[in-house]
């Protein structure tokens, strides 16, 4: 979750960058009046995926949770491809081991192995019931569920208390952890996006 690297940033530059040749060079070719609509289309698919709708609207029924949060935790950590990441965290949702086996305890899960962690209704479910979880945790404030989504919760409390101590509460601008800052703002942008662009396929929030 935590310590994306330069690597991550420029796949996603890149993507930006393909998806903007893309429309340029198809619309020059064909006319743009002709070919607008799917281009738009192809666009999105590219620089904001949607994959798994399904099982997305599923777990925000079940755990009472916007889906385009979860869509945005999804697309912030994997960009809906089902990977490991060099520090060992697995899947769509990017769970590290020792938190998936957290979950599976909490959540009364009998028969958890990680290799579940590939199955996307797995991994989604995980992941959004530590969402949920976390949610609970810091009163209902998403800045703060996201920010430990990413971060872990031993740093976000040590933040929420010196913000406390200085009478304060803590904002997205005051997280320490600059990666965690611009962790927080593109789900919170992301989950706009997903809302407005994917209100259809994912159904309202709770």
């Amino acid at each position: 979750m935590y310590r994306r690297g330069r690597f991550e940033r420029r796949r996603r530059v890149a993507r930006r960058r393909l998806a903007a040749l893309v429309v340029v060079g198809v619309g020059t070719a064909l006319g743009v009046g002709v070919v607008w609509p799917a281009l738009q289309t192809a666009v999105r698919d590219l620089t904001l995926p949607l994959h798994h709708a399904d099982i997305i609207r599923q777990q925000a029924r079940e755990k009472r949770l916007d889906p385009a949060l979860i869509a945005a935790v999804i697309y912030a950590e994997s960009h809906f491809v089902d990977r490991t990441s060099p520090t060992g965290a697995l899947g769509l949702m990017q769970l590290e081991p020792a938190t998936a086996d957290f979950i599976a305890r909490k959540s009364g899960a009998t028969r958890f192995s990680i290799s579940d962690l590939a199955t996307p209704q797995v991994n989604i479910a995980y992941g959004s019931w530590y969402l949920r979880y976390l949610l609970e945790r810091y009163r209902g404030t998403p800045a703060l569920a996201i920010a430990a989504y990413n971060a872990g919760e031993a740093n976000v409390d040590r933040w929420v208390a010196t913000a406390r101590e200085r009478g304060i509460d803590l904002s997205t601008a005051a997280i320490p952890f600059p990666e965690t800052r611009a962790y927080v703002a593109r789900v919170l942008q992301a989950q706009g996006s997903y809302r407005a662009q994917y209100g259809a396929q994912l159904g309202a929030a709770p």
